[in-house]
């Protein structure tokens, strides 16, 4: 698997528990499979879960990434589709697929890792498993659906595209799982949601379920919209991961934050880095100025395209690249193994998301450090982070010593002209979500 902490396996230094996999009464099927590959024992989430959702529960569940969410909902997932034989359709139109499972996640980044974590445990089922989101391999993915499917997962905008042209039809959905449904949210998802929920068969007649970084009244709102009267599961992994985390924070200029971090990244020397910032543009300046000063680093971003994101972060995963420069994209989701540092260039703006990306660090029983820089723009979210956390983050000025003022400034890039003869009109108001996840 891409990760492995998806699901628990022998190492002691992960978060599980007492109970076995194989006690759960998983179908015969999944439990060979996961004997073959060597996973054992349940996570916390998946121990609190799979009991529910194997009895054909509905559940909301609150569980951050690296917590085994994602196996749990594709085990069940998996057991009950096995277990209950696809019902004869005739509703479908004329050469449609007609999917089992329906499972949606707000990035591209998430849903690859997902379809990557459901193909080994899938693959003594039978069941087919497709994946598609925006960014590439438009007719590839429509194919794959079009030749059928089992457990299709996808981002809002791609899977809406395809079910508009009636390449698949969403009247034989038995299992609808929502990940990451907080951020469907934050990224203006919601009324898509929505509308393929309205699609499927009743709440009554489809086992749903959700999980989400918080069940803030917005998301159980939702979850008592389109489910059928689900259980409710809080998991509290993430503060023994924040235990877990070193945290420092210091007080610096705006001007100066750069010529702290070189130094910062200088003190650090190996290991596995992310850096945080709040805006694309200033990911870029950061990067063209670490490379120009020796460091090997790249931005991961939403204009970034896709196939370069998905080699970038097999090159972060594998060690190969050192340093990843990131926005929110990569704070939420996605499974980074290892990484020892995380340094907030710029505070996030939002509490949560300061769990969020400092938990990419200490993960898998491991230790971690994050460092944040707060200068006089972002300085202001320092309260609400604090209040969030419920605790003070360790503070200092940096001495002198600690900046290194004569690095080399990066080159301005070269931009391509805005507008232009060539240049296609938007018809209408502005879209309120970025096009890359269709």
């Amino acid at each position: 698997m891409s990760e492995s902490d998806t699901i628990a396996d022998a190492n002691p230094r992960k978060l599980v528990t007492e109970t076995r996999l194989d006690t759960l009464g998983l179908h015969e099927t999944i439990v060979s499979g996961l004997n073959k590959r060597g996973f054992t024992h349940a996570t916390p989430i998946q121990a609190e879960t799979l009991p529910l959702a194997l009895a054909g529960g509905d559940i909301a569940g609150q569980a951050h990434t690296g917590t085994g969410k994602t196996a749990a909902f594709l085990l069940a997932t998996l057991d009950r589709l096995l277990r209950q034989p696809p019902e004869p359709s005739d509703q479908a139109p004329s050469g449609a697929s007609q999917p089992r499972a329906l499972i949606l996640a707000p990035t591209r980044e998430l849903a690859d890792q997902i379809y990557q974590d459901a193909l080994p445990l899938a693959a003594d089922t039978g069941l087919k498993c497709v994946v598609c989101y925006g960014g590439t391999g438009y007719d590839t993915q429509r194919q794959s659906i079009a030749d059928g499917v089992d457990i299709l997962i996808g981002t809002p905008g791609r899977l809406i595209d395809y079910y508009k042209q009636k390449v698949y039809t969403l009247k034989a959905i038995e299992v609808a799982v929502l990940d990451e449904a907080d951020r469907m949210f934050d990224l203006g998802f919601i009324d898509d949601i929505r509308y393929m929920f309205r699609k499927m068969p009743p709440p009554g007649n489809r086992q749903n379920l959700l999980f989400s970084a918080t069940l803030s009244h917005r998301v159980l709102e939702l979850a008592y919209e389109h489910m059928n009267d689900p259980k409710l599961v809080r998991t509290d992994t993430e503060t023994v991961n924040i235990d877990a985390i070193e945290q420092k924070l210091y007080h610096v200029s705006k001007d100066d934050k750069l010529a702290l971090l070189i130094g910062t990244l200088r003190r650090i020397g190996d290991g596995r880095t992310l850096i945080f910032i709040n805006t694309k543009r200033m990911a870029e300046r950061i990067q063209d100025t670490l490379v120009a000063n020796g460091f090997n680093a790249a931005t991961l971003s939403g204009d970034v395209a896709q196939k370069k994101r998905l080699r970038l972060l097999e090159e972060f995963k594998s060690g190969e690249l050192p340093i990843m420069v990131a926005t929110d994209v990569a704070a939420r989701g996605l499974h980074i193994p290892d990484v020892s540092h995380v340094i907030n260039f710029d505070l996030p703006q939002d509490a949560q998301d300061y769990v969020h990306r400092i938990g990419r660090t200490a993960r898998a029983g491991n230790t971690g450090q994050a460092i944040s820089f707060a200068c006089e723009e972002y300085v202001y979210s320092l309260p609400d982070i604090e209040d969030y956390i419920e605790h003070k983050i360790d503070a200092e000025m940096p001495t002198e010593d600690e900046f290194v003022h004569d690095f080399t400034p990066a080159a301005p890039r070269k931009r391509k002209p805005r507008g232009g003869p060539n240049r296609r009109r938007r018809s209408g108001g502005g879209n309120r979500r970025s096009s890359g996840n269709r």
